[in-house]
Order: C-alpha cells, then sequence, then structure tokens
C-alpha cells in the first residue's frame, strides 16, 4: 500500500498509509484463489465478514456493492479495515498465505469503506418505527457503537453514555491520528446521530449515575455496558512520582485529543517506553513525532514474544525506535523531581517463556522521560459496586450465549470481559447484545 516517506512520517501526525487507487483494489483483489471453504471467513473473521463476496465485487469494479456486503456484518469497516490484526486474522487464514502471500484483505475492506465515504452522497436514514422502550449503553467505544447502532435500527430509543468528553472511546483517545484519522471515527458518529441516538457526554457510571437508577427512575428496559478496561497499570517501582514520568494511556490522550498538543508536549532527550504491546507501538510512535533525539523501547522479553503487530513493529523501526529487549526496569531514577533514567536488570527466558531475572547485570540507562505501556485492567471496584460479578482478573462475568452479567436486564461486551482484544472483537461483542436484548425486550 501507498505511504508516506519515513521522514515524512517521522514529522508528521497525517496518516502513515494513503491508501489503494480502484487499479490497485482491482489487482490485489484478483489474487483471491476463491477456495471453497473460506477460511478466512469462517476461521479468521471474529464478525464473519463475507470476505469472498465483497472481494468479488472488487473483481469487477463494484465497490460499492462490495461496501453493502461488508455493511451487513461489520459498522465499522474504515476503522477495522486500518486497525485489526489482520495477520492474526483474515489474512492469517488465507488460502494464498500457505505457499505465499495473503490477499490484503483488511487494505481491500479499508480501500472499500474509504470509496464509499468518498464517492457516495449520504441519504437521510429510513426513519425506524419506535418500539417505545428505552436502552442504555455505557461507553462510547466499539462495543458500546456498534450495540447502539443495531438497537436503534431496531427501533428502540438508545441513550449512550460517555464519562469523556469524546466519542469514540478508545478509537479517539486511545488510536493516534496516523494510524486512524479522527475524521474517520466521527463519520461512524454520524451515522448514530442519524438513527436518533442520544449521547451523554461527561456522564460516569458511579459517579453521576448507577445502574439502580437506570433500571428504575431512568426506565431503561435493558443496559449494555462496553465500558473498556480503563484503568492503566504501573510498574510499582520507585520514581514513578517524578515529572517526565507517563502512563502510556495519559500520554497518548493528550497526544490525540489536541491537535497541537505535539508542539506543545514538553521536549525531551531520550524517551524510554517500557512495554511491547500496540500500546507501546503507539506511544513510540508518537514520542518520535513530539521531536525527542532518542525514543528506545524496553521489552523484558524478545522480539518474538511482542505482542504488538508486525507491521507496527516494522514501521517503528523505521522510524529510528530503537529497542532493547531482555531488559527489565526496576527503578525510575531522577534528580530536582525530574526524570534523569532507569535503573534496569538484565533478564532471560525460562523454558516456559516467561522472563526472569539474571542476577547482577544492574545497569543505568539514560532517559529524562519514562512512559509505561504495561497494559490496562478493568475497574474491578466499580463493577464490584455495580452489584457485577468479576472473575479473578477483574473481568465481569457474562452468559456466553446472551452476554447478560449476573444482574438480569444488564449485558456487557468488549475488552471489560474479554481483556484487551481488538475493535472488531469488541464490536462483534455489542452486536451479539444488541440481539439478546432484542430478543429479552420483543420476545421475539
Amino acid at each position: 500500500m501507498p505511504e508516506q516517506s519515513v521522514a515524512q512520517r517521522r514529522s508528521s501526525f497525517a496518516e502513515s498509509q494513503t491508501g489503494y487507487t480502484e487499479d490497485m483494489a482491482i489487482c490485489e483483489a484478483m489474487r483471491c484463489l476463491k477456495c471453497r471453504e473460506h477460511p478466512c471467513m469462517t476461521k479468521g473473521c471474529p464478525v464473519h465478514n463475507h470476505i469472498p463476496a465483497f472481494i468479488d465485487c472488487i473483481c469487477e469494479g463494484r465497490f460499492e456493492d462490495a461496501y453493502q456486503i461488508l455493511s451487513k456484518t461489520t459498522c465499522l469497516p474504515a476503522v477495522c479495515g486500518r486497525v485489526c490484526p489482520q495477520e492474526q486474522q483474515c489474512e492469517g487464514n488465507c488460502v494464498r498465505g500457505i505457499k505465499g502471500e495473503s490477499v490484503s484483505i483488511g487494505a481491500l475492506e479499508r480501500f472499500v469503506a474509504d470509496w464509499h465515504r468518498n464517492h457516495v452522497i449520504a441519504t437521510a436514514a429510513a426513519e425506524t418505527p419506535r418500539i417505545g422502550k428505552k436502552v442504555a449503553v455505557v461507553g462510547a467505544g466499539p462495543a458500546g457503537i456498534a450495540a447502539a447502532g443495531d438497537l436503534a435500527a431496531l427501533g428502540y430509543d438508545v441513550t449512550v453514555f460517555e464519562k469523556t468528553d469524546v466519542l469514540g472511546g478508545v478509537l479517539t483517545y486511545g488510536i493516534p491520528e496516523f494510524r486512524l484519522p479522527k475524521e474517520i471515527v466521527k463519520d461512524e458518529i454520524r451515522k448514530l446521530e442519524e438513527r436518533k441516538v442520544t449521547f451523554e457526554l461527561g456522564k460516569a457510571l458511579g459517579k453521576d449515575f448507577t445502574l439502580d437508577d437506570l433500571q428504575g427512575a431512568m426506565g431503561f428496559s435493558a443496559v449494555f455496558l462496553g465500558v473498556g478496561t480503563g484503568v492503566a497499570l504501573n510498574m510499582n517501582v520507585s520514581g514513578e512520582d517524578l515529572s517526565g514520568c507517563y502512563l502510556a494511556q495519559d500520554f497518548l490522550n493528550a497526544i490525540n485529543l489536541k491537535q497541537d498538543t505535539a508542539d506543545k508536549f514538553p521536549r525531551y532527550h531520550t524517551i524510554a517506553i517500557v512495554g511491547g504491546g500496540n500500546v507501546a507501538m503507539d506511544a513510540c510512535r508518537s514520542a518520535v513525532r513530539t521531536g525527542a533525539d532518542r525514543v528506545v523501547i524496553v521489552y523484558r522479553r524478545t522480539e518474538a514474544e511482542m505482542p504488538a503487530y508486525d507491521a507496527e513493529i516494522k514501521e517503528a523501526k523505521e522510524e529510528g525506535v530503537e529497542f532493547v529487549f531482555l531488559t527489565k526496569p526496576v527503578e525510575i531514577l531522577g534528580q530536582d523531581g525530574k526524570v534523569t533514567g532507569l535503573k534496569c536488570l538484565n533478564t532471560k527466558l525460562d523454558e516456559n517463556h516467561r522472563a526472569v531475572d539474571v542476577p547482577g547485570t544492574e545497569h543505568t540507562m539514560d532517559a529524562d522521560c519514562v512512559i509505561m505501556a504495561i497494559g490496562n485492567g478493568a475497574d474491578r471496584d466499580l463493577m464490584q459496586k455495580c452489584g457485577l460479578k468479576c472473575d479473578g482478573k477483574g473481568r465481569l462475568e457474562v452468559d456466553p450465549e446472551t452476554l447478560e452479567t449476573s444482574r438480569p436486564g444488564v449485558y456487557a461486551g468488549g475488552d471489560a470481559v474479554t481483556g484487551p482484544l481488538t475493535v472488531i472483537s469488541a464490536m462483534g461483542a455489542g452486536r451479539k447484545a444488541a440481539v439478546a436484548i432484542h430478543k429479552k425486550l420483543s420476545g421475539n
């Protein structure tokens, strides 16, 4: 796929990849072998997008037909085509990839969604007859957006409660502009507004309202929780309170929610990012764009164990990010209240690929900024205060068929149930819950 040069990427938050042309999309689609079993769809796609059918349409130049096929199963094709781990899902199951390179299904999905947005004039959605029942959706991330859209299309009066002042959840405040332009997310939100979905921003569960309020005085017949895993984890080492030490979530929020933040963000000499997942990749690539002289990923295992997507690691390396493996920070060093470096230990992998300390290998690494990107967890305290059962990791327990929680009439899906997964997995959970809610409320 065409993309900006490395020099352009390093100094710009504009989208790194520029997308297929029509001719390129047709050529790529024609690489599909049209196999009988369609494992890309049946095994690889969490929502079972009809991949063979939409690719056939691209081969014939029927791009809008391809979009309509995708729209039957996914409400976020422009998003999923950009940020889902296709190499682990649809493309990872592509028969073409057994002896060569898989068909670029994600890039084709992105192309179709962008083509529709750029060429098809939006028309007012047909008015859906109202059922007269209200459903509350808590959280405006991928799971909540999907549930709200489907329920509104079925005729329910849907209100989405979002604790921040922006819609889109992690799509807006967690993923940088160079991977997912905010206009793409806004376009999906506009579709919900056209379906008469009501949004209540700055309204947090447990603070501004309770589940008792929603199911009682506020008159909602059902509730869907798409609250994600909003509690960022820290390293629990000394020095985390020093100036120049950030949680990756806070750093990315600041970068993503204000277009001019990169210019106003303090210019550091060396930024060390601790972690090896996609959040760490987003953080290190954003750090490059703030003008830091040196950006380093510090990871306690090897590159083979990094959970980040291969493409993200590749692009981070191209942009000059350094990688230090088998290294574990044990203290954040400081002077006069500011970060000056990291005290680290070397690690090695045991027979189970767990990182274990190597005694006697203490050393220091210079850094005037440290960003902790070691994961997020569910807000177990909040969920338990709401009377909801959680597992040992703080994730909500739900009925696997209906996604109903331990509290009747309250459903949940996405990262709050599964732990951090993909956008399309969360979206699939939202759609599954919408079906269950409709069956419960309509008896149909």
